[in-house]
């Protein structure tokens, strides 16, 4: 029972001391230990220093503060048919060159509806000085195509909060892990109590493990950013496409005439009846009831 009473106490105290190492403040319980000076150096160390030795772009504010900010970017393409295509593979060729840990094609697309209609999409993920480099150029791309730049879109998201609280997180359980581990060692207790602890210490790994892939995923967020190009056709005002709504009107003459006259037959047929009706509540208010009403009524004098 005393060792599942320190098991608890030691486990509260990492806690506590993790979620303060912001302002360097600790409880003062005496079944809780002060963090090694290990845990201390772990605690405080910047927030650059990413899982598994990757590095994050933060971003300084104006007050010096770090900052992580993941970034979106679109950008639409209005360009002939026959360029699309070549346009998106030079593009998706660019971003393969670069390498995977520049920048990544994560989808692409293309649509060829007819031989003057044609749509597509790419999707990729890159660091923000490739694709800097890629939108300062894109607009002259486009023109040496006989193209237009249709749309342009950034929004950033400020995942800062998040990884700071989701590190914090993750450091608390580093620290939690170390205890658990070190009271295996050094107290040993009865098979019961030595299930429990193992099963928190399961436990801790696994939150361990949730949280370096979450955080591996936002900090991949940050250096990464999306970038989003959409494809579409810039007609030919003289080519065959352009006058094929003309020549699709001409084609369905007859059958548009035919659906009008149908129509126009079916709202008579339809209407027939009621005006049947319509007519004989008429005659038989004019021939019966109103030359009635109107004997009925006394001589003006």
């Amino acid at each position: 029972m005393k060792f599942r009473v320190s098991l608890a106490a030691a486990a509260s105290g990492i806690l506590l001391a993790a979620c303060g190492a912001s302002d360097h403040t600790y409880g003062s319980s005496p079944a809780m230990a002060p963090p090694t000076p290990e845990a201390m150096k772990m605690a405080d160390a910047p927030m650059e220093e990413a899982v598994a030795g990757e590095v994050v772009e933060a971003t300084p504010d104006a007050a010096g503060a770090v900052q992580y900010i993941a970034y979106s970017h679109s950008i639409g393409l209005r360009i002939p048919v026959g360029s699309i295509e070549p346009t998106m593979q030079a593009h998706i060729d660019a971003c393969n060159k670069a390498g995977p840990a520049v920048c990544v094609v994560t989808n692409s697309w293309l649509n060829a509806y007819s031989e003057d209609q044609a749509s597509a999409s790419l999707n990729i993920r890159a660091t923000p000085a490739w694709i800097d480099t890629f939108l300062s150029g894109i607009e002259a791309e486009a023109e040496a195509v006989k193209g237009e730049v249709t749309n342009r879109q950034t929004t950033a998201e400020d995942l800062t909060v998040t990884i700071i609280d989701t590190d914090a997180r993750l450091k608390a359980q580093i620290l939690l892990q170390e205890r658990i581990e070190e009271l295996l060692a050094d107290r040993p207790g009865n098979l019961g109590e030595l299930l429990e602890t193992q099963r928190e210490l399961a436990r801790v790994n696994g939150e361990i493990d949730s949280l370096t892939s979450s955080l591996a995923a936002l900090r991949q967020r940050v250096n990464m950013s999306q970038l989003s190009v959409g494809y579409e056709t810039k007609t030919d005002p003289l080519s065959q496409g352009a006058l094929e709504p003309l020549g699709n009107a001409f084609g369905s003459f007859f059958y548009n005439l035919a659906s009008a006259v149908a129509a126009v037959v079916t709202a008579f047929a339809v209407g027939l009846p009621w005006l049947i009706l319509i007519g004989a509540l008429l005659w038989i208010w004019l021939r019966l009831i109103w030359p009635r009403i109107r004997r009925k009524k006394p001589p003006v004098a």
